[in-house]
């Protein structure tokens, strides 16, 4: 997968909340943010397509864009690359540094916990199964 700049992703960002998508519908809502200048989300939307990322279907006079790459699988994609990076393939480094400066808040603990209650379940046979009610 080609590298996606900051400011494509934020034009691919709009595009995945709601497509097919003309440039000017993706102009307007990506102005909802901030100011984008039009030939600068034109170019930007070349590059996506250049890069593999989204394609285009010319309609009558206009062109709409979709998204050939699903949000999942690239945030996922980017999550990985960060991680090996960073912190030589190792989540934990990542969490506790999120930790130690605070930026956990309730919530994540409790879904990170159920996450790795479901992982054990999955992948650690020492971990007890719930057993299965039988009717």
């Amino acid at each position: 997968m080609a590298e996606i700049s900051q400011t494509e992703f934020e034009v691919l960002d709009v595009l995945w909340q709601q497509y097919p998508a003309s440039a000017n519908e993706i102009i307007e809502r990506l102005n909802q943010q901030k100011d984008w200048h039009e030939k600068t989300v034109k170019t930007l939307l070349n590059r996506l397509v250049k890069k593999g990322a989204i394609s285009f279907e010319k309609q009558q006079r206009r062109y709409l864009y979709t998204p050939l790459l699903a949000r999942e699988a690239y945030v996922t994609s980017q999550s990985e690359s960060l991680i090996e990076r960073l912190f030589s393939g190792r989540v934990s480094p990542l969490i506790a540094g999120f930790a130690k400066n605070k930026h956990l808040e309730k919530d994540d603990i409790e879904e990170l916990k159920s996450i790795i209650a479901s992982w054990e379940q999955e992948h650690d046979p020492s971990v007890e199964q719930p057993e299965k009610k039988s009717k």
